[in-house]
């Protein structure tokens, strides 16, 4: 994805810092003071342009919500629509690697990781790249609560069978599997941009949820 520079986005990010938190490794482990509420958290890491972390915050207010996303360029477009959406009390957003996600969040802080439409890195030799690759999967396993959850969906079937195969292969319950969301589509399913522009083309959206075991011993 080539970025387009926008000169004007880090001043209009610093005037937000009750959405784009400055300084989230202060809140690790004390997020309930960042929402005011123990609500459940959900994390979407690469939250784009926003459109399904903004639309999940409004559809579900009793869940707390956190988009991660690394490049002023594109998470000043998520920001636009929180703006715009009157800053809904339960979003916030973080410009960070999710690549360190325990820098941010203890063990628990989190119930939930989206992964929408992720970089499929198709060359074998960059497979460590993916956000399905075990490296990852132990990320969010040191961040989420016992038996937390990963809900994952792409376009991508290469991508999606590498996903199954990899957290298979982690250990993981695979609770649901779809090669074609859209032909049977859940009512409270929230698009992506990237959803709405290749399912308006006929291809199919692949989604699965799958969910990290009790650990032996816990």
């Amino acid at each position: 994805m080539r970025l387009r520079n926008k000169p004007w986005a880090e001043e209009f990010i610093h005037a937000h810092p009750d959405v784009i938190l400055p300084n989230p490794e202060q809140h690790k482990g004390d997020w309930s003071n960042v929402f005011g509420n123990d609500h459940p958290i959900h994390i979407e890491v690469g939250t784009g342009k926003g459109q399904f972390v903004l639309g999940m915050a409004l559809q579900n207010p009793n869940i707390n919500y956190i988009g991660i996303e690394l490049y002023d360029s594109v998470i000043v477009s998520a920001l636009e629509r929180i703006v715009e959406a009157d800053k809904p009390a339960n979003l916030r957003l973080l410009k960070v690697n999710g690549a360190k996600l325990q820098d941010y969040f203890a063990k628990g802080d989190v119930n939930r990781v989206y992964l929408n439409f992720s970089d499929p890195w198709p060359k074998a030799r960059h497979a460590k790249r993916r956000l399905t690759h075990e490296s990852f999967l132990a990320i969010y396993e040191n961040v989420l609560i016992e038996r937390g959850e990963i809900h994952f969906k792409t376009d991508n079937r290469g991508l999606f069978e590498y996903s199954l195969v990899s957290m298979n292969a982690y250990g993981m319950a695979l609770n649901y599997v779809s090669l074609d969301l859209h032909a049977n589509m859940p009512e409270d399913n929230v698009m992506t941009e990237y959803e709405e522009k290749f399912s308006a083309k006929g291809q199919p959206i692949y989604r699965l949820e799958c969910q990290f075991r009790k650990q032996v011993g816990a």
